[in-house]
């Protein structure tokens, strides 16, 4: 019997596991796709091409206020080399440091320590321009969406007249991609607000991969157009965090050629559903905690049979990541009064133990991490000290000719039966 070798992303490093080949279905990976020799250059042609709108000098031109939204420490943004081009356009405008105002879109996420935000936009950026956190505490009332979603939005973001985003275009589990005006809600916007919108998920065509036809992603487009934003940056990164693509201008025209960009990379074929996945969620930022690392687990269900088992490899340094979350997966008895409770109540917090249990109600969940054991045990997983004694778990439960398949990224991999 041949075993191969597979590494899978762990936190900051790596661990490894060996699979018979005779059991390996496969291992999915997004799509390799050409990395350019200087990246920035790459951004500073978006920006001079962009899609569906003037160049950013020219929008920018007259404005007295711009303020630019950067994505979070959870998300894989090279925001650093975003934010340099973007200011120089901005200064080719005429716009001065006291004129632009960056904020961290850090929807209900926590906020971030003088270090994180140098680690994020860099010491240059922190020290010449105002560089603060989302507030939850300090949003406007701006009225609501057609079909009456609250639209309740940062005051600075408001009071801007001019609203730059940035982000990347990542798979993600009900707004089809990430980046876009995902950047506005819901990065900047009020726990009310995040709430309305984040119930839509319920609805059909709420679903990984998907942009058009899907109520979420559309609701957000018409809150970003509601609010008015100007202008968007956004690339499509590979595993490695490598930018392989930037798309500029009309925050949804732009966007979409930017899906079609991930698209290539990130929906891979895989032959047949398998009776074990073993899903890392991509390592950090991926896995930083369990509310993070939940999206791996979404995608590595849409590759396992029913009654199958998933591995899920994520460090979750941060624990849950979520008081919430972590409330609604310990505080019941089983998965299923997780979705009762759900049908009864839509709790932000509580969106992601139900996405975790309808994966529960599928397939059974090994967790490797550095988290209790006696914790992963209360939340409904099965906790294992490493992928090894994980994968012996689940060939006991399997038997020894189940069919495997390896997702190491599994957060930015769709899989296609």
């Amino acid at each position: 019997m041949t075993y191969e070798t597979v590494v899978i992303p762990y936190g900051k490093g790596h661990v490894n596991v060996s699979i018979s080949r005779e059991n390996l279905t496969g291992v999915f990976s997004p799509r390799p796709a050409a990395v350019p020799e200087d990246p920035g250059r790459l951004v500073r042609e978006a920006l001079r091409n962009p899609i569906g709108s003037p160049p950013l000098r020219e929008i920018a031109r007259g404005h007295r206020q711009a303020v630019i939204l950067v994505s979070d420490i959870t998300r894989p943004v090279p925001s650093r080399l975003l934010l340099p081009p973007i200011l120089e356009e901005l200064k080719a405008a005429g716009m001065g440091p006291s004129q632009i105002h960056i904020v961290i879109a850090t929807g209900l996420h926590r906020g971030h320590t003088d270090a994180e935000k140098r680690a994020l936009v860099g010491d240059d950026v922190v020290d010449r321009f105002l560089v603060e956190d989302h507030s939850l505490e300090d949003c406007v009332d701006c009225g609501a969406t057609a079909s009456g979603l609250p639209v309740e939005i940062n005051r600075s973001v408001v009071e801007a007249d001019l609203r730059i985003c940035t982000g990347n275009i990542d798979p993600h589990y009900f707004v089809g991609y990430t980046g876009g005006a995902k950047a506005i809600m819901p990065g900047v916007s009020s726990k009310r607000s995040v709430t309305a919108t984040h119930r839509m998920m319920l609805l059909p065509g709420a679903e990984v991969g998907r942009v058009e036809g899907n109520p979420v992603r559309a609701a957000i487009e018409e809150i970003g157009d509601k609010v008015g934003i100007d202008f968007i940056l956004n690339v499509v990164v590979n595993e490695k965090k490598e930018i392989i693509g930037a798309v500029a201008g009309h925050h949804v025209k732009a966007h979409r050629e930017g899906c079609k960009i991930a698209d290539q990379v990130f929906k891979v074929p895989v032959p047949e559903a398998c009776d074990i996945v073993i899903a890392g969620a991509g390592g950090f930022p991926k896995d930083i905690n369990l509310y993070q690392a939940q999206k791996g687990l979404d995608n590595a269900r849409l590759a396992v049979k029913q009654g199958g088992t998933i591995i899920l490899v994520a460090e979750c340094p941060e624990g849950f990541g979520d008081e919430t979350f972590e409330a609604w997966m310990t505080g019941v008895g089983d998965p299923e009064e997780i979705i009762a409770r759900m049908e009864r109540e839509f709790v932000m917090g509580g969106h992601k133990a139900l996405a975790v249990a309808l994966t529960m109600r599928k397939a059974k969940v090994i967790l490797v991490s550095s988290l209790d054991p006696d914790l992963v045990r209360r939340a409904h997983f099965t906790p294992a000290s490493t992928v090894a004694e994980a994968l012996g778990m689940a060939l006991d439960r399997h038997g020894g000719r189940a069919k495997i398949a390896v997702m190491p990224y599994a957060g930015s991999t769709v899989p296609g039966l």
